[in-house]
């Protein structure tokens, strides 16, 4: 093994190693030019399609407002399309089952995020940063035998 003996700061640059480079993230597309993702939330599983149109959302042949009827919830779903300032571009179908309307409503959002980021690779960091690309782990804890729920336990008399 020889050994080189480094003289300058200068020479101590080029003994590291490169860095290596970002992973390139492509275009998914299926054959009608629309993005799929699938959003998870709690119990909620949503299937998302999206492609280009005038911003319709539609959640299991409803409309959005009919679906989630509560502001709060459809202030929730458009989140990483405002965002990502795509809000009025993109048609969203999406089927959502399971859990109850927040779980369904945060699936949705995942969904479109995940498929934004199919369909525009370069929205993903913008996504990323905001936290819609995570998916929220939280599901309800099983029940334990020997108590009342999850955790409390049976209420305690002395007689």
């Amino acid at each position: 093994m020889a050994e080189t003996t480094i003289q300058s700061l200068d020479q101590l640059s080029s003994l590291k190693p490169a860095t290596p480079e970002a992973p390139k993230y492509v275009q998914k597309l299926d054959k009608q030019g629309r993005a799929y993702a699938t959003g998870k939330r709690k119990n909620a599983v949503a299937r998302v399609w999206i492609k280009p149109g005038a911003g319709k959302i539609v959640v299991n042949t409803r409309p959005i407002e009919v679906f989630f009827a509560r502001p709060v919830l459809r202030m929730l779903i458009q989140q990483p399309l405002v965002a990502s300032q795509r809000n009025g571009q993109y048609d969203v179908i999406c089927s959502v089952s399971g859990g109850g309307l927040s779980g369904q409503a945060g699936a949705v959002r995942h969904g479109i995020s995940k498929a934004l980021t199919y369909f525009e690779p370069d929205l993903r960091g913008v996504l990323k940063r905001g936290g819609f690309l995570t998916r929220d782990s939280r599901v309800v804890e099983r029940k334990k035998y020997g108590k009342a729920k999850a955790r409390r336990s049976f209420q305690f008399s002395k007689r």
